[in-house]
């Protein structure tokens, strides 16, 4: 993965979506005096069957602002006009990504997996694939003044040519990936921190912490084989 760079800005659909992998890498980066920021363009108010969705969406913000805390993300950014499960493409999300796009300047964007599936016949969801999808072609639209004109006129926010890279976690098709160690144990905590979802998911007699890091011990150390043998997070890398 390159490492020339200061900003990152990682916007995904769902509080927990990045917690399932590229935390460990986050956690890396923010070590090493790193800026990341989050940008979540829902509650996720639809994840969890026993919650309803304002219940939901409250617990979830609580939950993704304490687990990027642990990976040393201090700026989480929601988005209040996309609904979980059913956000739709089109111009007003991409719209609002090029708004923090122009409002954060990364040079790094980090998103989740936008294609069809996560390999073979596992299907991805509608979320995923419209939010990744929306992200790339925002990290082009961020830097045309023409495309979205209110965003400098009625908001200030200038264009933004500086994204260099979009880095797609959880791809099919990795290309780059970024080595994980102390970043590791961060990832896992972080991802524990999503104690009311992952209750929800796997029923209360599973421990947070425990179901984290056997989630994510094996996925790293998988994707470490691929690499040089030492854990890593997997990027598909699409370069501007």
């Amino acid at each position: 993965m390159p490492e020339d760079w200061q900003r990152a800005l990682a916007v995904v659909a769902h509080p927990d979506d990045l917690e399932y992998g590229a935390a460990a890498a986050i956690a890396e980066w923010t070590a090493a005096g790193r800026e990341v920021t989050y940008l979540l363009v829902t509650r996720g108010e639809a994840g969890i069957d026993g919650l309803g969705p304002d219940e939901c969406a409250a617990v979830r913000e609580a939950e993704q602002r304490a687990s990027a805390a642990v990976v040393g993300v201090r700026a989480v950014q929601f988005l209040d006009s996309h609904h979980d499960g059913v956000i739709e493409a089109g111009l007003p999300l991409r719209r609002d990504l090029s708004a923090a796009i122009r409002r954060y300047r990364p040079e790094l964007l980090i998103t989740l997996n936008h294609h069809d599936t996560w390999g073979g016949v596992s299907w991805n969801t509608p979320d995923h694939r419209v939010v990744g999808r929306a992200t790339l072609d925002a990290a082009g639209d961020a830097g045309n003044r023409w495309i979205f004109p209110d965003l400098t006129t009625d908001l200030g926010l200038a264009p933004w040519n500086g994204v260099r890279w979009v880095a797609v976690a959880g791809s099919p098709y990795p290309t780059h990936a970024k080595e994980v160690g102390l970043g590791i144990d961060r990832a896992i905590a972080s991802l524990a921190e999503h104690h009311a979802y992952i209750t929800g998911l796997e029923g209360p007699s599973q421990d947070p912490t425990t179901y984290a890091r056997n989630f994510l011990e094996p996925m790293l150390q998988t994707s470490g084989t691929r690499y040089r043998g030492t854990p890593a997070t997997l990027f598909q890398l699409y370069p501007r």
